[in-house]
């Protein structure tokens, strides 16, 4: 028996693709290698979104190959895509993968075409018509509490500060009975929440024929019959309609969890990077919602430090989330990509002070999470037991639908089942609570 190993940085479609691909792989012949086994097979699944995730790529590749000196080192992902020859250059790595590569590797390990060779083979994507939906095999519950289920891939936007759709192509989509259909395996095999996801989620369908949208998906997956809670993943503040937040409002199939990427709270980086809202209508947008419901999770993402961000540019920002009941921010730091329109723009913000105002704000977010976690103590709520235990303090760990962790007491029968938990208190960032009936 050969075992594999698969390393994921990035995203959660990355992550839904190489559990998909693990599945996959795992035949009499393959099993997954224990972290700390040897692999005759390791397959690096990378991330080039920022030059730090793009640095860890190359980073988990060489520690691939010291850690696994017999193996087959392959590489795929979008950083693979991107930047293929600065991979070329890792001594030790057998192959470079193209995304649409990505779903040829099972029949590739199939055919025993996998070997140790004197440089990297670069196998690129055939010219032609951009490539189709790959679809990623909905993953067993044993493998993840709340898995993910890909129903959309590429992205049409072209933010100017973005890799992603040079890496993933145009937006494409799951079709929609297909979408049911996943959703009746995770039922199935016994799945209590499923997240939905995708590189640009709330373009799903438009490539459809006929066209559909995520909105006539999300009615058709309410109508379920199953008891399986549905999580969006990050969604573009233009795409949360009226209409999408009053079905998610109304119905308890849907997690009351909205992550919204808004990058900046300034009117002129938010131009100058693409983004076609205003910081006014993010204001709204995220008041609407907490006025809709009062109990819904609202995260964002910030990118720090866009060249031509002043110091009264990044207060704009800071402003905008301090006086919203925004739950959590995602802070990232701008790093200029190759091939974006970003690259060339002056006006550079130094590194010194890109780290700075990540500091400030990742501060404020966390007092966002504190005051939204505190805000729940005495209440009840639905927490997905999740299948291991906290490892600090021994309890079982879940997440209820509008995205609280909660730590609480109970036995090894409650894991992968839905709690009411009273929450009781809150502690170094943690909420704790009670089991009940």
């Amino acid at each position: 028996m050969k075992k594999f190993k698969i390393i994921t940085l990035g995203c959660k479609v990355n992550q839904a693709e190489s559990e998909a691909l693990g599945e996959t792989l795992a035949t009499p012949d393959w099993q997954p290698a224990e972290a700390s086994e040897a692999a005759e097979l390791c397959i690096i699944n990378t991330c080039a979104v920022t030059q730090k995730a793009a640095m860890q790529s190359r980073q988990a590749v060489r520690q691939a190959i010291h850690a696994n000196p017999r193996a087959c080192v392959m590489v795929t992902g979008c950083y693979a895509q991107t930047e293929p020859q600065a991979l070329a250059t890792i001594e030790g790595l057998d192959f470079i993968v193209d995304q649409a590569g990505k779903q040829r590797l099972a029949a590739m390990i199939g055919r025993d075409e996998l070997k140790k060779c004197p440089r990297p083979v670069i196998i690129q994507p055939a010219p032609g018509a951009p490539p189709a939906f790959a679809a990623a095999k909905p993953v067993p519950s044993a493998h993840r509490t709340r898995p993910f289920l890909k129903i959309q891939d590429g992205c049409d936007a072209f933010c100017t500060y973005c890799i992603v759709p040079y890496a993933r192509g145009r937006s494409r989509s799951m079709a929609l009975p297909a979408v049911l259909e996943s959703m009746a395996v995770l039922v199935a095999q016994g799945v209590q929440e499923v997240v939905l996801t995708g590189i640009h989620l709330g373009h799903y369908g438009r490539d459809l024929s006929p066209p559909s949208g995520l909105l006539q998906l999300l009615q058709a997956i309410a109508g379920l019959k199953s008891s399986i809670r549905v999580r969006l993943s990050s969604i573009e503040p233009l795409e949360l309609t009226d209409n999408l937040l009053s079905l998610v409002a109304r119905s308890d199939r849907f997690c009351r969890h909205f992550h919204i990427p808004l990058q900046s709270g300034d009117r002129e980086i938010l131009k100058r990077m693409g983004r076609p809202y205003t910081p006014e209508f993010f204001r709204e947008l995220v008041e609407k919602i907490h006025a809709m419901m009062p109990d819904a999770a609202i995260g964002a993402d910030v990118l720090v430090g866009f060249p031509g961000e002043t110091e009264a540019a990044f207060a704009n920002t800071a402003s905008l989330i301090e006086g919203l009941p925004v739950s959590y921010l995602h802070v990232f730091p701008f790093s200029a990509r190759p091939g974006t329109a970003a690259y060339e723009f002056p006006d550079t913000v130094p590194a010194g002070e890109i780290k700075e105002r990540c500091r400030r704000l990742r501060r404020l977010g966390q007092q966002q999470r504190i005051r939204f976690f505190r805000s729940f103590i005495g209440q009840r709520a639905a927490v997905l037991a999740e299948g291991r235990r906290d490892p600090a303090t021994g309890l079982l760990k879940g997440v209820s639908a509008n995205y609280l962790p909660v730590l609480f007491a109970g036995n090894d029968r409650l894991k992968n089942t839905i709690v009411q938990v009273s929450i009781d208190r809150e502690s170094a960032g943690s909420l704790f609570g009670t089991a009940g009936s």
